[in-house]
């Protein structure tokens, strides 16, 4: 029977910055266009924030019928593969946590348009398809690019949509932000995991990579989303912007840990990238 403590191990707290990140910046941004909407807001961020958890109960389901979640594991235990949560445990909750997201879902879709609706049953469907399916994304290498897509772009262009009913240049560029800083965050993940991904036969792009050229795509994605807040910067004239600079220091600090990681000492990269993306994304909101 499992305990409480078993299910909030489940929902992966730490890796809530990847929902609630594009949510704060895309918010910010509407409330500059004085369109912003406080139940609105809240309705998105519960949304965001279940999407993610699903996804997370998904993986841990598929995770452990494919042998990716084992004693091998550097990383967190996981419910289902300690046999602490069952699977049909597991599956009940991902099913109850989709229909209490799309009931949600359909208030943003009443003060919004049938996008809206789209995009939320597409969300829905690829948080099961990252894992899940005959062709699971994060299997085959093109985990990173559905991170960066929904945990970016979809994101954050949908939340400013429902505000406003529009997307313009900046919001866009904007929303590469929390993609990328999402994306790194799965890359430490996945760099920490080559060796144990490998023997399951999840090729994922830091297996198909290798941990040297995976580690510097992961620098400089990271230093690349301080370029694009400078791009932010020179087209609005906007110097608040450059407060985004103060997070400057701890992609250094990841920086230089990251090249001398091994093994678990990934894990404290992977925690050290989740708080540059909710660092950076609160300063870019501000």
């Amino acid at each position: 029977m499992p305990e409480i403590k078993d299910w909030v191990a489940a929902l992966r707290l730490k890796t809530l910055p990847a929902s609630i990140s594009p949510v704060l910046i895309a918010s910010a941004y509407a409330y500059t266009k004085g369109q912003f909407d406080w139940l609105a807001a809240i309705v998105i961020l519960f949304c965001a924030s279940m999407i993610q958890v699903i996804t997370n109960f998904i993986n841990e389901i598929y995770d452990f019928k494919k042998g990716a979640d084992d004693e091998n594991r550097l990383g967190s235990t996981r419910g289902v593969a300690t046999g602490r949560i069952s699977v049909r445990a597991m599956r009940a909750a991902a099913i109850i946590s989709i229909i209490i997201t799309f009931l949600a879902g359909l208030y943003l879709v009443s003060i919004s348009d049938y996008y809206i609706l789209l995009v939320g049953i597409v969300s829905l469907f690829f948080s099961w398809a990252y894992t899940g399916g005959p062709y699971p994304l994060a299997y085959k290498g093109l985990g990173d690019i559905f991170v960066l897509a929904f945990f970016g772009v979809v994101a954050v262009c949908g939340t400013f949509y429902i505000y406003t009913g529009y997307v313009d240049w900046f919001i866009f560029v904007a929303s590469f932000v929390p993609g990328i800083l999402s994306t790194n965050i799965l890359a430490a993940n996945n760099i920490r995991d080559i060796y144990t991904d490998k023997q399951v036969n999840k090729i994922t792009l830091a297996v198909r990579l290798g941990e040297k050229h995976s580690t510097a795509l992961y620098n400089m994605l990271m230093f690349l989303v301080f370029a694009i807040q400078f791009y932010l910067y020179l087209i609005t004239s906007n110097d608040y912007i450059l407060i985004t600079f103060l997070a400057f220091p701890l992609a250094v600090i990841i920086f230089k840990k990251i090249i001398l990681a091994v093994g678990r000492q990934f894990n404290k990269v992977l925690a050290l990238s989740a708080l540059l993306m909710m660092v950076d994304s609160l300063l870019l909101s501000l």
